[in-house]
């Protein structure tokens, strides 16, 4: 029996203090090189250096061959409270664009001071949003069903399904097993994460080399869990100051580097 992941402060899925390309969370979202960062990397990371991974035992980046039954995971993310914000219709969705040019237009829509902590959630959005997409990557952000469908619809084909985690009894216990049966249930994948903000917004991606699997899950208190975990197996086009490669002490391009999706993540896979 094993640990993987190395520990760190963990945030969420969209956390504005989390932003950029070196913290834990953006891995799922952005690639590049962005070194203003770095004092948000740090503050994520409670004030500790960038090497100190003390601060919790969240299990973030891993190895793919780790992926076995008895492995010992410590998931948070899995526990947090869903985000159940709504989509909106594509007309009025679609009246107010996800863009910087914008920002100040949607801020005054849902009533938000500039300086305040929701505000800096959506400008968090909009931010990832309007990234440019990295080599062997295709991103859009949905904000409709319709867009979240018919975008899914135009990478993979009509032919497709939606996966997601599966939690059933809630349980308070992070602290989690693999148990037998992991399985891939796909290469042709757009992962979607849900980002915070007054209604629904999923920032969805797909990324070349990248694989799906379905991974069985036991807490400590019996409960079992079906989590959502990728392997991406080119990281050739990540910076070199990606968070993942100081975890694993590894180097772009080298090996495929794995991590677990936040619950309200949703993945759509060639059916």
């Amino acid at each position: 029996m094993h640990t993987i992941g190395e520990s760190i402060s963990f945030k969420g899925d969209a956390d504005p203090d989390n932003e950029g390309v070196n913290d834990p969370e953006f891995g799922a979202y952005s690639y590049g090189d962005d070194s203003e960062n770095l004092l948000a990397n740090r503050k994520a990371l409670g004030g500790k250096s960038i090497n100190d991974y003390t601060a919790t035992k969240e299990t973030i980046y891993f190895f793919e061959d780790t992926l076995l039954p008895g492995t010992k995971v410590f998931l948070q993310r899995l526990l947090q409270e869903s985000d159940t914000t709504k989509f909106l219709p594509r007309q009025i969705a679609e009246s107010t664009p996800l863009t910087n040019g914008e920002l100040s237009q949607i801020l005054k829509k849902f009533s938000l001071k500039p300086e305040s902590k929701s505000a800096s959630y959506v400008k968090n959005t909009v931010k990832n949003c309007e990234r440019p997409e990295m080599r062997g990557e295709t991103k859009y952000c949905a904000a409709s069903l319709e867009t979240f469908v018919d975008s899914g619809v135009s990478i993979l084909g009509k032919n497709i399904k939606l996966l997601s985690n599966e939690i059933g009894d809630e349980t308070k216990n992070p602290s989690f097993k693999i148990g037998k049966g992991v399985r891939t249930v796909g290469g042709n994948e757009v992962v979607c994460h849900k980002m915070t903000y007054p209604h629904a917004v999923y920032l969805c991606h797909s990324i070349e080399g990248t694989e799906v699997y379905k991974v069985p899950l036991v807490s400590d208190d019996g409960t079992k869990v079906k989590a959502m975990a990728v392997c991406h197996k080119d990281t050739s086009a990540w910076s070199p100051n990606h968070i993942a490669f100081k975890i694993l002490k590894v180097k772009p391009g080298t090996v495929p580097i794995c991590h677990f999706l936040g619950r309200d993540t949703l993945v759509w896979v060639s059916n």
